[in-house]
């Protein structure tokens, strides 16, 4: 499979509601994802594969789906290069979420590959105004 076809199938699980074990198969077991510092994530923050599955999982709850449009993408090598329009809706109230809220972020995902999986991937999220 190419990066770009990896990838796809990675986001298309994430809209069917795959979450914890269901996301292993998509990750090699070394994985990480590099978020940077954005609206949800002030700080930023390094995820591993045993996070990112524990996180899936939360979120899933959350949400009362998603969606990723890949508007342009590229592939390097065994690296897909996609910018992306993130669309999610809140599942219930929360913190500062309604239920029935739309939450939108403009993404530039860098995400590298190896054996068919994913391997790492560095995600700069850009979140509209709640």
């Amino acid at each position: 499979m190419t990066p770009l076809a990896i990838l796809r199938r990675l986001h298309r699980a994430l809209e069917g509601g795959a979450a914890g074990d269901a996301l292993r198969e998509h990750f090699t077991d070394d994985a990480v994802t590099d978020e940077y510092p954005n609206r949800i994530k002030p700080e930023g923050g390094r995820l591993d594969l045993a996070t990112i599955v524990a996180d899936s999982v939360r979120g899933a709850g959350l949400l009362r789906r998603q969606r990723y449009d890949v508007h342009t993408s590229y592939e390097v090598g065994d690296t897909a290069i996609v910018r992306l329009t993130w669309t999610g809706e809140v599942a219930r109230n929360i913190g500062p979420f309604s239920d029935g809220q739309v939450l939108t972020a403009h993404i530039a995902q860098f995400v590298e590959t190896r054996a068919g999986r994913v391997s790492r991937i560095a995600t700069y999220d850009c979140y509209e105004p709640f």
